[in-house]
C-alpha cells in the first residue's frame, strides 16, 4: 500500500502527544509532501530594463520619431502662419477687453482683494487681535504694491519716450505686441482666438485596470474569478510594468493556473472591445521563453493595416543572398520580419483577394535579387500578376489553357531531370565540400557544378493539378520537388485561393517548410496550410478581416508562428526591382531560357529571332504581327502551330522588341495600321543575344 501524500500543514486529527496505536489493520500515518527542508532551486531570472530607449536604438524609429515630429510643427507653423493676419485682427478687437481686465486685475492686486474674506471673517468673529493683524499685514502690501505699480508705470512710459525719440520703429513693435498681448488676454476662456492645428482624437492610454477589464470580459471564468479576488491568490499578476513597445502599449502578464494565451487569443474580438480599440489594434500571444501561462498582450494606437508600413529595403537598392534571412515585411510593431528561402518549400494559401499573389510575387522578387538563381514563374490565373518578372525567368508562362499546362510539364520535366542530376553531383563529391549531402553557398557559386539555386513558383496551383490530363504527372513532380527539392538548391512555392486535397496535395504541403495563411474560412483550409493542429493551438488565420489585405501567419522561419503584414510593392515597383535583378543577372552572365526567347525543347524552337528572320524577307522593313504568327507556324507547325498576333508579341518581349503600329496592305490591296515588328530589330535583339551567350561561355 502506497503513502498518502498531503500538505505539511495540514491539520492532525489525533491530539499530538496522544500515541497512535499500530494495529495490524491500521493505515500508515500520511507523510507530508511539503518538506520544510526542501532546497530551493537556485536559479534566479532577472530582466534588465534596457538603458537607452529602444526608438533610440534604432535608426528607422529614431528617424520616423524625428520625422513625425518635424511634420507636426511644419503643419502647425504652415496652418497658424497663414492665418496670422487674421489673428492679429481678432487679438486687437479684443485689447480693449483686456486692457479693462488689465486695469481690474492691477487694482485687486495693489488694494490686497485676495486677502478682504479674511478680514471680514475676523470682523464678524469680533477677534479683534487678528483683524489688527491682517490690517497691518494689508497696509504693507499696499505700500509695496502701489510703489512697484508707480514705479513700473513711471519706467514704461518713459522707456515708450526714449523709443519715440531713439527708435521710433521698435515703439511700434512694442506698442503692436502689447496690443496683441492685451487682446490674447481679453479672450474669452471657451472661445480662444488661436486653436489647435490639429484636431487630437485621444486614445486611451493602456492601463493595468484596463487591462483586467477587457480580461474579465472575455467570458473566462479562470479569469474572473481571478481579477475579483485580486488575482495573485490564482497566480495572475502582471509581471512587468506597462510599457511603450513601437506604435502601440505591451503588457505582460501570468494568467490564472490552468489558462493558456490560446484561451484569451480565441476571445479577441471580446477582448478589443473591453479595450474599446478596433480588432485590429489588439493582438495577445505567448511567450513560451517563459513559461505557457505567460500572456503579452500588444495593443496598437492604429489598426495594423491601417498603420504606415516602412519601405522594402530592397525596393531601390540591393542584392540577395538566398541562404540569408531577407527582409520580407513587419509584424504588428513594425519591426523586419525575416525569410530565408533556401532549403524551404512554400505554401501560400487565402481567399481571393488578399494579397496571395503579392506575396508569391515578392518571394520571387527576392529570389530574383540573387544573380545565381534561376526562376520559373507560372501564372494560371492568367492575368499577368507575374509578368514583371518575366525578363529574369528561365521559364514563364501565364494562362490555363491546354497549351499553356502542356508548356509547364515540359518545363517541369526538364526540372526534374534537373534534380536527379544534382542528387548525383552531390552524392559524388567528396565529404569536405560536402559535408551534410546539400547544396552549399560554396557550392551554389560553383558554375561548374551547377548547383546554383533554382525556385519555382506556382500561383493558383490548384489548375495544373487538377487538369485532366497532365495534372496526375504536376502532382508527382511538385511532391517530388517538394520533398527532395530543398536539400538539392530548388525551391517550390504554391500558392492556392483554395487550400483543400485535391487543390494543394499533402505531398506537398506536409513537406512545406515556410506556410503564409492569410484570411481563410475554415479551420479545415486553416490546418491544410499552416499544418494540421494549428487552429487547435490558437493559430487561426480566420481571425483576419477582409480588410487585412497581406497580413498572414508565418509559419517556418522561428520555432513559433507569428503575425505578418508583406511589403506592398504594386506592378510598377516590381517592375523596376526585375529589372534591377536584369542588370545584376546582366553582370553575372545568368540570363537564360525564357529570358533570352528560349522554352523547354518540347514546346517551343530554340531559336524564334532567327526564325523570324527566315519568314520575314530582307527587304520587308516592317510586317504585321499577324503575318509573322501564319508565317512561323507554316514553318514548325509542331512548335507554332495556333499562334496569333497576341503570341508574337509576348514572345518578343523578353529580348526589347516591341510591337507598334506599322503600316501594311492587306489581301485586297487596303493600306493599314496594325500592331506589328521593325525586321532591323530582330537583327539588334539576334546581335544582343550572341553577345549575352558569348559573355555566359566565358
Amino acid at each position: 500500500m502506497t503513502d498518502t501524500l498531503v500538505p505539511a500543514n495540514a491539520e492532525a486529527t489525533d491530539a499530538p502527544d496522544q500515541p497512535v496505536p499500530e494495529t495490524p489493520d491500521a493505515p500508515p500515518a500520511p507523510a507530508p509532501v511539503d518538506n520544510p527542508k526542501l532546497p530551493d532551486p537556485g536559479v534566479t531570472s532577472e530582466k534588465r530594463r534596457p538603458i537607452v530607449a529602444p526608438w533610440l536604438r534604432s535608426r528607422r524609429d529614431f528617424a520616423a520619431t524625428v520625422e513625425r515630429s518635424a511634420g507636426h510643427a511644419w503643419y502647425a507653423t504652415a496652418y497658424h502662419g497663414l492665418r496670422a493676419p487674421v489673428y492679429a485682427l481678432q487679438l486687437g478687437m479684443m485689447a480693449p477687453r483686456g486692457a479693462a481686465r488689465l486695469v481690474a486685475d492691477t487694482n485687486r492686486w495693489v488694494w490686497d482683494r485676495e486677502a478682504a474674506p479674511l478680514r471680514d471673517f475676523a470682523v464678524r468673529s469680533e477677534d479683534a487681535e487678528e483683524y489688527m493683524r491682517l490690517a497691518r499685514l494689508r497696509a504693507g502690501r499696499v505700500r509695496l504694491r502701489g510703489l512697484v505699480t508707480v514705479v513700473a508705470c513711471v519706467f514704461g512710459v518713459g522707456f515708450a519716450l526714449w523709443l519715440y525719440v531713439m527708435a521710433p520703429a521698435f515703439l511700434y513693435v512694442f506698442a503692436a505686441g502689447g496690443v496683441l498681448t492685451l487682446g490674447y488676454f481679453g479672450q474669452q476662456p471657451d472661445a480662444p482666438v488661436i486653436g489647435p492645428a490639429v484636431m487630437r482624437t485621444e486614445l486611451q492610454k493602456l492601463t493595468g485596470l484596463i487591462v483586467l477589464r477587457a480580461l474579465d470580459s472575455i467570458g473566462n471564468a479562470k479569469i474572473s474569478a481571478a481579477v475579483k479576488k485580486g488575482g495573485d491568490m490564482n497566480g495572475m499578476r502582471f509581471t512587468s510594468e506597462i510599457t511603450r513597445d513601437g506604435p502601440g502599449y505591451r503588457a505582460d502578464l501570468d494568467l490564472p493556473y490552468g489558462v493558456v494565451p490560446e484561451d484569451v487569443m480565441e476571445e479577441r474580438q471580446a477582448l478589443a472591445s473591453g479595450l474599446r480599440r478596433k480588432l485590429g489594434c489588439v493582438w495577445p500571444s505567448g511567450d513560451p521563453a517563459e513559461h505557457e501561462g505567460r500572456l503579452i498582450l500588444w495593443v496598437g494606437d492604429k489598426p495594423m493595416n491601417e498603420t504606415t508600413k516602412p519601405a522594402w529595403p530592397l525596393l531601390k537598392d540591393g542584392q540577395v543572398d538566398l541562404f540569408q534571412p531577407v527582409v520580407f515585411g513587419n509584424d504588428q510593431r513594425m519591426r523586419d520580419m525575416f525569410v530565408t528561402l533556401m532549403f524551404a518549400s512554400v505554401v501560400i494559401g487565402s481567399i481571393p483577394r488578399m494579397g496571395k499573389t503579392f506575396l508569391l510575387r515578392l518571394l520571387l522578387l527576392i529570389a530574383a535579387l540573387d544573380p545565381r538563381a534561376e526562376l520559373y514563374a507560372f501564372d494560371f490565373k492568367g492575368t499577368g500578376d507575374l509578368r514583371p518578372l518575366e525578363p529574369v525567368c528561365h521559364r514563364y508562362r501565364a494562362g490555363e489553357d491546354d497549351e499553356d499546362v502542356l508548356y509547364v510539364l515540359h518545363s517541369m520535366r526538364e526540372l526534374r531531370e534537373e534534380l536527379r542530376r544534382r542528387a548525383k553531383v552531390i552524392r559524388n563529391l567528396p565529404s569536405h565540400r560536402c559535408p551534410e549531402n546539400k547544396v552549399t553557398p560554396a557550392l551554389a557559386s560553383d558554375r561548374s557544378l551547377g548547383l546554383h539555386p533554382i525556385v519555382v513558383g506556382f500561383d493558383e496551383c490548384q489548375v495544373p493539378f487538377e487538369h485532366e490530363k497532365y495534372g496526375a504527372e504536376l502532382e508527382s513532380i511538385c511532391t517530388d520537388i517538394a520533398k527532395r527539392g530543398p536539400a538539392l538548391g530548388i525551391v517550390g512555392m504554391f500558392a492556392t485561393q483554395r487550400p483543400d486535397a485535391k487543390s494543394l496535395p499533402p505531398g506537398i504541403s506536409n513537406n512545406a517548410v515556410l506556410r503564409f495563411c492569410l484570411k481563410v474560412m475554415s479551420h479545415t483550409a486553416n490546418d491544410m496550410v499552416l499544418g494540421t493542429g494549428a487552429y487547435k493551438a490558437g493559430v487561426r488565420a480566420t481571425m483576419f478581416t477582409r480588410s487585412d489585405r497581406g497580413i498572414c501567419w508565418m509559419s517556418g522561419e522561428g520555432d513559433d508562428p507569428v503575425i505578418s503584414a508583406s511589403a506592398f510593392v504594386d506592378a510598377p515597383g516590381a517592375e523596376k526591382v526585375a529589372a534591377r535583378a536584369r542588370q545584376l543577372r546582366e553582370d553575372y552572365g545568368n540570363i537564360t531560357g525564357h529570358a533570352l526567347g528560349q522554352g523547354p525543347a518540347d514546346t517551343a524552337s530554340s531559336d524564334l529571332l532567327g526564325d523570324i528572320l527566315k519568314v520575314v524577307a530582307a527587304n520587308e522593313e516592317q510586317v504585321w504581327n499577324e503575318r509573322v504568327a501564319a508565317r512561323l507556324a507554316e514553318l514548325r507547325p509542331d512548335v507554332y502551330a495556333g499562334w496569333k498576333a497576341e503570341n508574337v508579341t509576348s514572345a518578343l518581349r523578353p529580348w526589347g522588341v516591341k510591337a507598334d503600329q506599322v503600316w501594311g496592305t492587306t489581301d485586297d490591296g487596303e493600306g493599314k495600321n496594325r500592331r506589328g515588328i521593325k525586321r532591323a530589330e530582330v537583327v539588334a535583339a539576334i546581335t544582343r543575344r550572341d553577345a549575352d551567350r558569348a559573355a555566359a561561355r566565358t
